[in-house]
């Protein structure tokens, strides 16, 4: 197992890049801690890949040093990284059993065959491929050749990390919970430093301990699933994290006063002057809607049954303002207030979080 860290670093496809644009991956400092299980989550085309293969050693980065614990690892190839690979389509031996297959990285290093039996045995019941184990490969099934996938990626307990580039993308949607699931369990047994790309922000946030958020070629914040649904420090992630996700409104802050348009809204804590684009984000969940009285006016257009609560998709000016609503709690189309919970209200400038002046104060100190 291994720390990871990323120090100035920076990949372009273009041979000689002069636009921030040509940048797939901006320049990134950051540390992956042993034995930890990280997420990293981002829309098709933010740099997820890139990353990942950099770190493997598929990809040589324009600029900047990958390390291995203290080991320069930027120049070495995949071969001597120690690391355990799995991509987003099945890369399987088709004349090989599943056995065979699950058992090749352990042979392929001279193991035990006691070790290489126990330890396929034990991978196989995890992916639930025991009475498949004789089988030849050839023949099965996309999502089954997946799963062997994972389980060769996994068989080893020596490897500084286990990267997983979009695994479950064709695993049925019915097997994909239980593999995120037994994925964590094995990370737990074992501690492996583990990556895993995606898109989907349900595997990221149970599969992770930490998530870490890329848009448009830059890391915009790490931190646990909490941290990130309640306190997103970029406009992307409130955005891409939640369903639906963050309300945003263009608004002009005064002190502890947020105004949207003609409307107040009150803030929990003092801001100090800011410039630029400046929103205000709330959470759907902590929307609450009434016929009269105070808040934001809005319009009602529909409301959505999701099982457990509903969705009222509301306007204000032809802003989407929308609010999750309890079972049975009385809610209609047409007009209605939009009242924000204050202590739930982020203020965002040119799409990045700033802080109240009391919150300031207590990280300056």
């Amino acid at each position: 197992m291994a720390r990871i860290t990323l120090s100035g670093l920076a990949h372009s496809y273009v041979p000689d890049p002069a636009d921030p644009d040509d940048w797939a991956l901006k320049e990134l400092n950051m540390t992956w801690q042993d034995g930890s299980a990280y997420a990293l989550l981002g829309a098709s085309g933010c740099g997820k890949s890139t990353l990942l293969n950099i770190i493997s050693g598929l990809l040589a980065p324009s600029r900047g040093r990958v390390f291995f614990g203290e080991t320069d690892v930027t120049d070495a190839p995949t071969a001597e990284r120690n690391i355990a690979q799995v991509f987003q389509f099945p890369v399987v031996y088709d004349t090989m059993t599943v056995r065979q297959n699950l058992a090749f990285p352990l042979r392929n290093r001279g193991a035990d065959a006691d070790y290489v039996r126990r330890r396929v045995e034990s991978i196989a019941a995890m992916i639930g491929m025991e009475a498949e184990l004789d089988r030849k490969a050839r023949g099965l099934t996309a999502d089954a050749k997946q799963k062997i996938s994972l389980g060769r990626g996994m068989v080893r307990e020596d490897v500084s990390a286990i990267l997983f580039d979009e695994p479950l993308t064709v695993i049925d949607p019915h097997m994909k919970w239980e593999l995120r699931t037994q994925l964590r369990a094995l990370h737990q047994q074992f501690g492996h430093t583990m990556i895993y790309v995606t898109h989907d922000q349900t595997e990221a946030l149970t599969f992770a301990d930490r998530v870490v958020v890329m848009h448009d070629g830059r890391v915009v914040q790490t931190g646990t699933p909490e941290e990130l649904f309640e306190r997103p420090e970029h406009t992307f992630v409130g955005y891409f994290i939640g369903s639906p996700g963050m309300n945003l409104l263009d608004a002009q802050v005064f002190g502890d006063t947020a105004w949207v348009g003609d409307h107040a809204v009150p803030l929990s804590g003092n801001y100090r002057p800011v410039r630029g684009r400046v929103q205000i984000g709330i959470r759907p969940e902590f929307v609450s809607l009434t016929s009269d009285g105070e808040g934001l006016p809005v319009e009602v257009s529909r409301v959505e049954d999701v099982g457990r609560y509903r969705i009222a998709r509301a306007h204000h000016e032809g802003e989407p303002v929308n609010a999750v609503v309890a079972e049975g709690a009385a809610v209609g189309t047409g007009r209605a207030r939009a009242v924000f919970a204050p202590e739930r209200i982020n203020v965002y400038v040119e799409d990045w979080r700033v802080a109240p002046e009391a919150e300031q104060g207590r990280a300056a100190r």
